[in-house]
């Protein structure tokens, strides 16, 4: 139950598809294809490769590996070349990730701005150009990259992308009456994402307590910026 985290966290990126509808000429038609058409080119690759590791390493062989294991798994076919040509597919993959992870960056910053959800400053764009909410998330994922282990970043990503798809679920009963969605879909997409996301706090909690803290940590402080950014966005409003 608790890996289940961990594979929602790689499978995170078809929520980040939905930002590109603004950029379809058909997005009720479009949008669908492309995320069932995705999810299962995605499901049939991640099964293979799954396959063929465990078919050529034991599974200590795996976890001591950690975040190569698919290149030591590939080196007794054609040996170092192999092993490095697995590298650098990797090392594409992992820029490619983390580009459509920034792409959302900006336009959700300037949206939220606009709102008054998040500080004026994350909505501008330095020089015109460079918008402040990518910087600061490209910052923030450089801290994160540099202060934690692979294991570590994809624990918390999956805890937090939990959180939020389970609260972000949980307000589309508002507004189910607009968007047509099922009331028992909604329900069970709640039901599971509580359930894995306790699940896997407490795993984490016993098998990787620092984690476990950062965590905690992250989820305090975002909560105790947003109740700061709300007082002083009230106090600036005049009164009547």
């Amino acid at each position: 139950m608790s890996s289940v985290a961990l594979t929602f966290f790689a499978f995170l990126g078809f929520g980040v598809v939905t930002f590109t509808a603004k950029d379809l000429a058909d997005p009720s038609r479009q949008l669908p294809r492309a995320i069932y058409l995705a999810l299962g080119i995605a499901t049939t690759i991640y099964v293979a490769v799954a396959l063929g590791v465990f078919g050529t390493l034991t599974v200590d062989e795996v976890v001591s590996s950690g975040g190569t294991a698919l290149a030591v798994a590939a080196e007794p076919v054609l040996g170092r070349v192999d092993y490095w040509l697995m590298s650098v597919t990797a090392l594409f993959s992992t820029a490619g990730a983390t580009n459509a992870g920034l792409y959302p960056a900006a336009g959700l910053c300037e949206a939220m701005a606009s709102m008054g959800q998040f500080p004026p400053v994350l909505g501008r764009r330095f020089g015109g150009r460079a918008p402040a909410g990518l910087l600061i998330t490209a910052a923030v994922a450089i801290v994160l990259a540099v202060g934690f282990d692979l294991s570590s970043i994809a624990s918390i990503g999956s805890a937090i992308a939990l959180l939020v798809f389970t609260l972000v679920t949980g307000a589309h009963f508002r507004v189910r009456g607009e968007t047509g969605a099922s009331p028992l879909v909604l329900s069970v997409a709640v039901a599971s994402t509580v359930v894995v996301l306790l699940t896997f706090g407490l795993t984490t909690l016993v098998e990787e307590p620092a984690t476990a803290v950062a965590l905690a940590v992250i989820v305090l402080l975002s909560v105790a910026l947003d109740v700061g950014w709300k007082r002083i966005r009230d106090s600036r409003v005049p009164a009547g």
